[in-house]
């Protein structure tokens, strides 16, 4: 049950008082964005990336519009003289020497590729934020999350658009399978349309991800074999959550379980 509490604690979290060090922290990556709204209080945020405050992106941009936004990089944020600044996969011993210069300090966490991952990126930042028992609370959610798999899983496969899926050992997969999802191994990271009309999954899921752009790859999604391909459920799911697949998704995996139930 502690799970299901994850959703309703991150508006409470954002309104905590500000204990924790640094005081001053920018973040310039998308991913590191979520998480620092996620673990910090907003009294610790100095910037996150014009992303964030993108409705399309993610899900917390209302709170990401509390806090000025820069473009990914250091001089964008050198002037708001931060502590600490976040980053995520790669050019961390460039970024650090600039850093240096600019007398800031870098944490960049590395990109996940499995739940261990995401904890581990969890613990690392809370830490680094002085938010070590908020960043306990998300990890004991993720904990509930995957003590609770279902046992079996449903033939599934992701869809995007233009057709692209995901590795079936993937990190996408692996939060797939605590909602008693299996993700199809395929051939490539696309999905034919001869696959969805011969071999239908027992469950697609099909994120929306900026649907409502039109583009070649969501009119894929409207093509009538597309539409035809659903000899087993077609279930919607909040493509914005699947760009960082951080802690966010709990939720989701908790919808989609409840979705699967009915």
């Amino acid at each position: 049950m502690r799970a299901f509490a994850f959703l309703s604690a991150i508006s409470l979290a954002l309104a905590a008082p500000a204990y924790g060090q640094p005081r001053r922290v920018a973040s310039l990556n998308l991913c590191t964005d979520e998480q620092l709204l996620l673990l910090a209080v907003p009294e610790q945020i100095v910037s996150v990336t014009h992303l964030a405050q993108e409705p399309a992106e993610t899900p917390l941009w209302a709170a990401a519009r509390r806090h000025a936004r820069n473009d990914g990089s250091l001089v964008s944020v050198a002037a708001l003289r931060p502590d600490l600044v976040l980053t995520m996969g790669g050019g961390a011993r460039d970024r650090g020497r600039i850093a240096e210069r600019l007398g800031m300090n870098v944490l960049d966490l590395p990109f996940a590729a499995s739940l261990d991952d995401v904890a581990a990126s969890i613990r690392r930042l809370a830490a680094a934020l002085g938010r070590e028992e908020r960043g306990a609370f998300v990890l004991r959610g993720l904990a509930a999350l995957r003590a609770s798999a279902p046992h079996a899983s449903r033939d599934a496969i992701w869809l995007g658009g233009g057709g692209r899926t995901v590795m079936a050992g993937g990190l996408e997969a692996q939060w797939m399978a605590l909602a008693g999802l299996g993700q199809r191994a395929m051939q490539g990271d696309r999905v034919g349309l001869e696959t969805l009309i011969a071999r239908p999954p027992a469950v697609l899921l099909r994120s929306d991800y900026r649907q409502g752009q039109y583009s070649s790859g969501q009119r894929w999604l409207t093509h009538p074999a597309a539409r035809r391909a659903r000899a087993g459920r077609t279930i919607a799911t909040d493509g914005r959550l699947w760009t960082c697949m951080g802690p966010l998704l709990i939720g989701e995996v908790l919808r989609l379980r409840r979705e699967l139930a009915r």
